[in-house]
């Protein structure tokens, strides 16, 4: 109870003023206690006075308190602003055990509004007495049980709390028992009355005794209870087992009702006392066996399974039936016997996935963990990999924890994916396995070179092709994969550059010519292509492509020589005599450049021109017959190519009888000579040329020979004589050669071969020297318009 001090109006202000303070820093409510079971009008507490309001603005504020939830236990006198009781407050009623009890009020005023709390603790008292739950506890106890047997009691109980609730017991005079109070593991009190003397119910056949329980309040208050005690004849004998621990051994999984095995035990009374009664003790798992209560046999009745319990300790108890009855007890030791019946368990992380190809090896790849719930052998567990011949193997780290780690290097490109099964087998009879599958994807390194599918490619193509065709397209593959196999292309112009004549495209490997190719200037282009991947660093590989340009039929024949005059013949002239030769070149070559001579259908008279050979010579004799006339011949020279071309070479021949032959002698001091020696001489000359030509030929072929052998050591460009074209005159058997320079890469031009000339042979011509040199014939070359002269 508040009760506020008397004192000097200062003291009290300032009390007052720290008051509100406290208050109004702390929870703002205010704390009163009044004893329970107080009278009304029992002062509780100057509650205007503590809420700091002055008692004449009581009213006019209309002041008022208001209780949630229980009575109208307190009111306030509005002349003197104090709480007091305003009717009977029992706290057994209100808060039942809790230590904590209070009202909580709410005191309003108005003008202005204003809320206070207000608390008012309801003190306890002993106000109730220790109460049992009957007036008399009866009890029946063999006249043989032993000192120091326990019997339980009904405790009594107490409204109050705290100390008001403490009790103590107490039985009246008595040799036989006392009471006793026990504290069991939940910290609950029981009452238990305890036999310290033997029994004899032959003296007393009934006890009667008192028992008291006293509270720890002030005043102390008691209540008492009756006991009788009633001594009941003597069940001398329990059962007896014939062991107190029997051990089974039992295999799991056995079927429902299999006898596990029979107790047996024995009781030396006799009549009902000797029946005995068999069953499980409060422990026993009665939801795996079951017990025959008159045989005591013992049967499985639900899953017996080792991996869930191996062991049971099974209490059994034999009650016979005397009053009271005894009991006896012995264990049961069944000891599971394992059976294989669980398959392995694996647990499987992978560590790496995708695995690059080029992973060192030991790398690790996976975690394994394997359990098996069995025993013994049947939990022994060896681990494997299938299939067989794999890179891969298991390594233990710990028992029944392995490691897949890589045991040989990988290669993508031969296989890109592994499929592996880890099976674990344990060594119960039959064996139990299980697997677990693993797909390892295997990620590409650029460790692979684009490769092109021949190591050179040859080409051929036609000359004159239009700008930009495309002639050939070169291509690589890549075994790797993604951005590792994208292949792109370029020439290697590291030795020659050739980007005016080749291209090709980087992505597709097309090669194009930039420009017409023309046979005359260019035979061979042969270069290098590189592909390179886009792998990190980038892989290349190249591959040699050689060109070759294919002659066409763009070039005519052209006749050779200079312009000359009539070549005078002096008359007579035999059949068949060679009086000139007409030689001509074509640019082009093989059939293209292979020529043949045909005099023009106007040409008439006695002559005729080697098909081959251009030798034109006589189809009958000439003599003086003829007279002087003049001969225009015109020779026609064609190719064989395919719409071949052609060239013409005009001639002419003069005959002079023998008055102009003399003539012409006389003109001529110094000459001399008969017309057979001029013929032989002119034939001299003819095979003398033809020697000369062929040892020409024979030369040409030795050089093409040694630069061609020459030139396979040469990887920037090759040099040799080109197509040699023999021509044999089947007239006279004389033979034409035409030699040419080829170009190879770069296209490095050579000159035309040795100059061929055309030659006129006069049999009937005077030997003249000139220079000290004796010469006979003349050479005759054509003008550029076809027309041969004599010089």
């Amino acid at each position: 109870m508040v009760i506020p001090r008397r004192g000097s109006f200062v003291r009290r202000q300032l009390l007052l003023v720290l008051f509100h303070a406290a208050w109004e820093m702390g929870s703002g409510q205010l704390h009163y206690s009044v004893p329970e079971e107080s009278q009304h009008g029992t002062f509780v507490g100057r509650i205007a006075q503590d809420l700091g309001l002055e008692v004449s603005e009581l009213v006019p504020r209309m002041f008022r308190i208001e209780s949630q939830g229980h009575g109208n236990y307190f009111e306030v006198n509005l002349q003197n602003g104090i709480l007091f009781v305003n009717s009977r407050i029992d706290r057994e009623e209100l808060c039942v055990k809790n230590a904590d009890c209070a009202i909580h009020l709410e005191v309003i005023v108005d003008k202005p509004l204003r809320i206070f709390h207000a608390e008012v603790e309801i003190k306890d008292i002993n106000d109730n007495p220790p109460i049992f739950s009957a007036g008399k506890q009866t009890l029946n106890v063999a006249e043989s049980m032993l000192p120091g047997a326990h019997f339980p009691l009904q405790a009594a109980s107490d409204a109050d709390i705290g100390s008001n609730a403490q009790l103590k017991y107490k039985l009246n005079s008595t040799e036989f028992f006392v009471v006793e109070e026990k504290i069991n593991d939940q910290h609950s009190i029981s009452l238990v009355l305890v036999l310290i003397k033997p029994l004899d119910r032959e003296k007393i056949a009934v006890h009667h005794l008192l028992l008291t329980a006293a509270d720890g309040g002030q005043p102390q208050l008691t209540g008492m209870v009756h006991l009788d005690i009633t001594v009941m004849d003597a069940n001398d004998n329990a059962p007896v087992f014939d062991q107190s621990v029997y051990k089974v051994k039992l295999f799991e999984h056995v079927a429902d009702g299999t006898l596990v095995i029979r107790s047996n035990a024995t009781d030396l009374d006799e009549g009902i006392n000797k029946e005995i009664v068999y069953s499980f003790s409060n422990n026993a798992p009665s939801n795996i066996f079951t017990i025959d209560s008159d045989t005591g046999e013992i049967k499985v009745k639900g899953k017996v399974d080792f991996e869930e319990n191996s062991v049971y300790n099974v209490e059994i108890e034999a009650k016979d039936k005397g009053s009271p009855p005894l009991s006896g007890h012995c264990t049961i030791l069944i000891e599971i016997l394992d059976l294989n019946d669980n398959a392995p368990e694996i647990l499987l992380k992978s560590m790496v996935v995708p695995l690059p190809e080029d992973s060192p090896l030991g790398t690790v790849l996976a975690l394994i963990s394997i359990s098996d719930r069995d025993s013994g052998a049947n939990g022994q567990v060896s681990c494997s990999l299938w299939p067989p011949g794999l890179p891969f193997k298991l390594v233990s780290t710990f028992k029944n924890y392995h490691s897949l780690v890589l045991a040989e290097p990988l290669d993508r490109e031969q296989i890109a994916e592994f499929g592996l099964v880890v099976i674990a087998q344990d060594q119960g009879l039959p064996s139990l396995s299980a697997s677990s599958s693993l797909v390892l994807p295997i990620s590409d390194v650029n460790d692979n070179a684009p490769t092109f599918s021949q190591p050179s490619y040859t080409v051929f193509v036609k000359e004159n092709n239009p700008p930009g065709a495309h002639i050939f397209t070169v291509s690589a593959s890549d075994p790797d994969m993604a951005e590792n196999a994208l292949v792109s292309y370029w020439l290697d112009e590291k030795l020659w550059p050739l980007s005016s004549y080749i291209s090709v495209h980087s992505e597709s490997g097309k090669l194009y010519a930039l420009q017409p190719l023309d046979y005359e200037e260019l035979k061979l282009l042969e270069f290098q292509v590189r592909a390179k991947d886009a792998g990190l660093p980038s892989l290349c590989s190249n591959v040699t492509v050689q060109v070759f340009v294919v002659d066409e039929n763009d070039n005519a024949p052209s006749v050779i020589g200079p312009q000359v005059g009539p070549i005078p013949l002096m008359v007579p002239i035999m059949a068949g005599q060679i009086v000139g030769k007409i030689h001509a070149l074509d640019a082009d070559s093989g059939y293209n450049a292979w020529l043949h001579y045909e005099l023009h259908e106007l040409t008439s008279g006695p002559w005729q021109v080697g098909r081959y050979s251009g030798e034109i010579s006589t189809t009958r004799v000439l003599d003086e017959a003829e007279g002087s006339s003049i001969y225009s011949l015109l020779v026609l020279v064609k190719d064989h190519g395919k719409l071949p071309q052609s060239a013409t070479a005009s001639l002419s021949v003069s005959l002079m009888v023998t008055s102009q032959k003399i003539h012409t002698d006389a003109h001529l001091p110094g000459m001399g000579g008969s017309p057979g020696a001029l013929v032989d001489n002119a034939n001299v000359y003819l095979i003398t040329a033809i020697c000369a030509v062929s040892s020409v030929f024979l030369l040409a072929i030795i050089v093409y020979v040694t630069l061609r052998c020459q030139s396979q050591a040469k990887e920037a460009m090759m040099y040799g004589p080109g197509t040699a074209t023999l021509v044999c005159a089947s007239e006279v058997g004389s033979w034409s050669y035409s030699n040419r320079h080829s170009h190879i890469l770069a296209g490095v031009s050579g000159e035309a071969g040795a100059k061929s000339d055309l030659m006129f042979f006069s049999p009937n011509i005077p030997i003249f020297a000139e220079n000290g040199e004796p010469k006979n014939g003349e050479e005759l070359l054509p003008s550029p318009s076809g027309e041969v002269s004599s010089s």
